[in-house]
């Protein structure tokens, strides 16, 4: 079950077919793609900061073996088998413990915040703790929203004073503990969001899940199986 929650409380609430007919549930902007990373084509020999440095040391016999010996224990631990445990809903890859934002928080504030948490979104709540938004780090460096470089300081004072409401994605859709897992995966492809606030009954965040938290479910071990 999804629901869409906006300034004004719950805005809707129903099946994930029923959310994609919503009209203003689209994908988000992106700020900028993340770059291939490719060879570096340093010749053999040469050192890893260029060619007028030595080349990296050959490692020695005996930092050989130390590192064969670690690599047998990691191909014995991989010999152990464990059983799959079936992931059905929300609530069994969830964080239970979301950092959530104020709507009364400016952008300064929301700034310290998700960096200090070493986070890219946090739901955002009014007085009561219901859900009314979603902020994103790609929500404070909208390139549109920046002034120039060479702008007034009052004029980077204002931008950073200003309050999240104005910025944040709202309304928001948001999924309760009990959804499917894959259902979830849906929307967060159809909208472009990194992840969803997890709400009770009562529209109060419960959680978040994120994309993250579903590929780390794919890769983990025990391995999980979600499709179970």
């Amino acid at each position: 079950m999804f629901s869409i929650y906006g300034t004004s409380g719950q805005l809707f609430r129903g099946s994930m077919e029923q959310l994609r007919q919503v009209g203003g549930v689209g994908a988000l902007a992106r700020t900028g793609a993340i770059l291939p990373v490719g060879r570096d084509g340093r010749e053999a020999g040469e050192g890893p900061f260029g060619p007028n440095l030595p080349a990296l040391k050959k490692p020695s016999p005996k930092d050989d073996l130390s590192h064969q010996d670690a690599l047998n224990a990691y191909a014995q631990a991989q010999k152990v088998s464990q059983p799959r445990r079936p992931l059905t809903h929300v609530s069994d890859l969830m964080n239970r413990q979301p950092v959530t934002l104020p709507d009364s928080a400016t952008v300064l504030q929301a700034w310290h915040m998700l960096a200090d948490k070493g986070i890219g979104q946090a739901p955002v709540v009014d007085a009561a703790g219901q859900l009314v938004g979603l902020l994103t780090r790609a929500d404070l460096l909208k390139p549109g929203r920046l002034p120039d470089p060479d702008s007034h300081v009052l004029v980077w004072r204002a931008l950073l004073m200003q309050n999240i409401k104005d910025i944040m994605w709202t309304p928001v859709p948001s999924a309760a503990p009990e959804s499917d897992i894959r259902h979830v995966a849906r929307v967060l492809l159809d909208t472009g969001l990194p992840g969803l606030p997890v709400v009770d009954d009562h529209g109060r965040v419960a959680g978040f899940i994120s994309r993250s938290d579903i590929l780390r479910a794919v890769v983990t071990d025990p391995p999980l199986d979600l499709w179970g």
